[in-house]
């Protein structure tokens, strides 16, 4: 009851007071994206809840928050002013003290966490007598002060990002009712780089050709440029690997070159790779 002291509540039950903070922080966990800000909102209000609780027993001394966040679009007492230095003063003055309490309950909050560890071994083993376990569980409501205050503090901020959200997303229109100009399909187009390159650079030379060597040879003989005997010799309807055959035959039938080609044959075998090198001699 908010009507006892905090001598009348025994020392077994000091624990049950931190209940409220533990919900809030359960609450917290949860997951669900889409009840966001109601999981927020109920783990506020379970936080504020265990504040309000140990204010009334008088454990510790910090500013309860207010109930309930303000409407969205509120200004905090930190933000600033648009009425120029004078009406931004009070804003600073704010934002000071506001960082100054945050170092202050940063502090108290690392004592109590290293009373507490030098503490939770001695308490659980059943050595301590009954002022050391309620010294124990009073410094568990205190770090638990100190831990609501923040997450109530982070809790505002999220719930205005989230309501800042969510009327963004009612003011936007609808895509279904938004009417948009109908827009004529884009013809589709296929670039090719060597075409495209070929029609601006040509094709690396002057054009295509258009006649054979023989055909360029007979139109030059005829136009009296050249003589019957600088173009090639070729006996109509014979392909280029025939007239190679033809000119292989030839040199074999070739006696001399035969010969000769037999000869040199012969030479190699007898005398080694280098023979006659006179400029490798020591």
């Amino acid at each position: 009851s908010e009507n006892e002291e905090l001598e009348e509540i025994a020392s077994a039950d000091l624990k049950y007071l931190v209940l409220p903070a533990l919900l809030g922080a359960l609450t917290l966990k949860q997951v669900d994206l889409s009840r966001r800000l109601e999981h927020l909102e109920s783990a506020r209000a379970h936080f504020w809840r265990f504040l309000k609780l140990c204010r009334s027993y008088g454990l510790g001394s910090f500013s309860l928050p207010p109930a309930t966040t303000g409407a969205p679009g509120d200004e905090g007492a930190g933000s600033p002013s648009p009425g120029g230095p004078a009406a931004a003063q009070p804003s600073l003055v704010a934002m000071v003290s506001n960082r100054q309490a945050k170092i202050e309950r940063y502090k108290q909050k690392k004592e109590v966490e290293n009373r507490l560890a030098s503490m939770k071994t001695f308490v659980e083993s059943g050595q301590a007598d009954e002022d050391q376990i309620r010294e124990f569980y009073i410094l568990q409501i205190q770090k638990w002060i100190s831990t609501s205050l923040e997450e109530i503090e982070s809790i505002d901020q999220e719930m205005v990002i989230l309501r800042s959200r969510g009327t963004a997303k009612q003011a936007s229109p609808s895509p279904h009712t938004t009417s948009r100009p109908v827009r004529r399909p884009m013809k589709p187009f296929i670039l090719t780089r060597d075409a495209a390159q070929a029609k601006v650079f040509g094709a690396g030379y002057p054009g295509l050709p258009t006649m054979t060597v023989d055909d360029w040879y007979e139109q030059r003989r005829k136009q009296g440029v050249v003589s019957a005997q600088g173009a090639p010799q070729r006996t109509p309807g014979i392909t280029d690997e025939e007239l190679q055959q033809q000119e292989k035959k030839e040199e074999e039938d070739d006696e001399e070159a035969l010969q000769k080609a037999r000869n040199w044959d012969d030479w190699k075998d007898t005398h080694p790779r280098g023979y006659g090198n006179r400029q490798n001699m020591g």
